[in-house]
């Protein structure tokens, strides 16, 4: 007897559909899975074997083959289990075959027949191309995302069994309906789901006039910041509240970003969708495999690709290792990274804002004069772990200096994060007008229509040119920055001083350029 059901496995953060054959035949009782199956898969059979048992069915004294097609594909993960064990039922005629005709089953199996959660069911749900999808429980909400009205949560094998035997009815279909300001639903608050970073006000910063402003053109632009200064001259408190400026998201990157972060096992904070723009800080200890992504059986999404639609935050930048930057120089073009090993290949997204934050040096006071006690080698070595082609990739590079204590022990506090997310806000609607999500998108085809110079500021970025100050991408990219000023102060047309200010917030490149000589 031959059972055929449907199910899917994760590839990176892509769900490939399976067709699970399960043949039972005389001979010898024996188990064996073929289909290029990894080794959680190879151990399905011990829990398949458990759980049927554990739910009441007997385990057939034969010999049982499971074929995972198509067999080119490997095969990963444990949410085949509930498939295979499905097909076991089939294939001893304890299940109507008509009755798994058009379903899919994806979910793990515990050895006490129960459904358990498999990472990745956004992905898997959008592979299964059957009319019904039958998932985990817990699982069951993140999957109605994309298969709205399709969608079973079962807690138990048993369970599934009954419904699918007609002894009891499908359990209710799950459905999640949101709308939101794509969808024609207007805005949902920021309220609805607090965010990771939500407590982190831009009013809590003391001074930093500069830095306030870059963080406000970064998250208006999608522009990468660094900001260079010695410790506790508030980097880290400016680059958290970043997030907290950035728009929530738009249906489809809230689906992609659930998509990335589910393939990798990491559950939303409500059921459902990511709403928020995540923020990722990675420890500068961090491989380049954890940053960039990839693996051997499983390839995992990095960090770039978790902050995908959000802030990747670099802190100590100078402490991370030189090849590890220099592997975000690519995806930082392209918004993508691609994951080659031996056994396959993998493309995850990677559109995120970069915002990194260092010291001048490594005793971390060389932006005081007379203070700095590192020697000039020491000082040219940790400033050189930045390569020429990574530090062109920002378009922000601002130095910053400690606050005045005046500042710091004033009780008057600053502008506070909702007032800068509205600008934030109104400047990406106008960027989305022009097609792009946010003006750090602007093909360079496309400047002169949206970002014409007038003869001063056409002067100013030729002055820097010839100077060296800038390269031909830092070209492009300071005209994308002006852009972003002129639409932060709701102009249209672009002026010789949103030149002259974009030039400005690219000044501490001189800084860490002069440390080096």
């Amino acid at each position: 007897m031959i059972a055929v059901v449907h199910s899917a496995t994760l590839s990176g953060t892509t769900g490939r559909p399976v067709v699970v054959e399960v043949h039972i035949a005389p001979g010898l009782p024996g188990f064996t899975i073929v289909g290029l199956p990894d080794a959680a898969v190879r151990e399905s059979r011990d829990r398949v074997r458990a759980a049927l048992l554990s739910s009441g069915f007997a385990w057939p004294q034969h010999r049982v083959t499971v074929n995972l097609a198509p067999s080119a594909l490997r095969k990963a993960g444990s949410g085949l289990d509930l498939a295979v064990a499905v097909g076991v039922l089939v294939a001893q005629q304890r299940v109507p075959a008509a009755a798994v005709e058009a379903t899919a089953f994806v979910g793990e199996l515990g050895l006490d027949g129960s459904v358990r959660h498999v990472p990745g069911v956004i992905a898997l749900a959008d592979a299964a191309l059957m009319g019904r999808l039958v998932v985990p429980e817990a699982d069951a909400a993140e999957a109605a995302a994309v298969r709205p009205g399709r969608t079973f949560g079962v807690s138990a094998l048993r369970t599934l069994v009954d419904v699918l035997c007609g002894r009891a009815p499908w359990p209710p279909a799950r459905r999640i309906i949101v709308r939101d300001a794509a969808d024609g639903g207007g805005p949902r608050a920021r309220s609805e789901v607090t965010p990771a970073l939500g407590a982190c006000d831009l009013a809590e910063v003391k001074g930093q006039r500069v830095g306030r402003r870059a963080v406000e053109v970064a998250a208006a632009g999608g522009h990468h910041l660094l900001m260079v200064g010695p410790p506790g001259s508030g980097k880290t408190m400016l680059a958290q509240r970043v997030a907290g400026l950035l728009p929530r998201l738009t249906r489809t990157a809230a689906v992609e970003v659930t998509r990335v972060h589910s393939a990798a096992g990491l559950a939303p904070p409500v059921p459902g969708l990511f709403w928020d723009p995540p923020f990722r800080a990675p420890h500068h200890g961090a491989s380049a495999v954890s940053l960039i992504g990839g693996g051997t059986w499983s390839m995992r999404p990095g960090e770039i690709s978790l902050a995908t639609n959000g802030v990747l935050f670099l802190d100590e930048l100078g402490e991370f290792p030189a090849n590890v930057l220099d592997a975000l120089r690519q995806p930082l073009e392209e918004g993508v990274v691609r994951v080659s090993r031996a056994r396959g290949s993998v493309t995850f997204p990677a559109r995120f804002l970069l915002v990194a934050a260092m010291n001048p040096c490594p005793c971390g006071d060389g932006g005081a004069a007379g203070a700095c006690r590192c020697t000039p080698v020491a000082r040219a070595r940790y400033v050189r772990r930045l390569s020429g082609p990574l530090l062109d990739r920002f378009d922000l590079v601002v130095p910053l200096r400690r606050t005045d204590p005046d500042e710091l022990l004033s009780a008057e506090r600053g502008e506070c994060t909702s007032a800068v997310a509205a600008r934030v806000a109104a400047a990406r609607a106008v960027a989305a007008r022009r097609g792009v999500s946010c003006n750090a998108a602007l093909p360079a085809r496309q400047l002169d229509q949206v970002a014409p110079l007038v003869d001063g500021a056409a002067a100013l970025l030729a002055a820097a040119v010839r100077a060296g100050r800038v390269s031909g991408r830092g070209l492009a990219r300071v005209r994308r920055v002006a852009r972003t000023l002129a639409d932060l102060a709701g102009l249209e047309r672009l002026e010789e001083h949103h030149v002259a200010e974009a030039l400005a917030l690219r000044a501490g490149r001189e800084v860490l350029e002069t440390a080096t000589v």
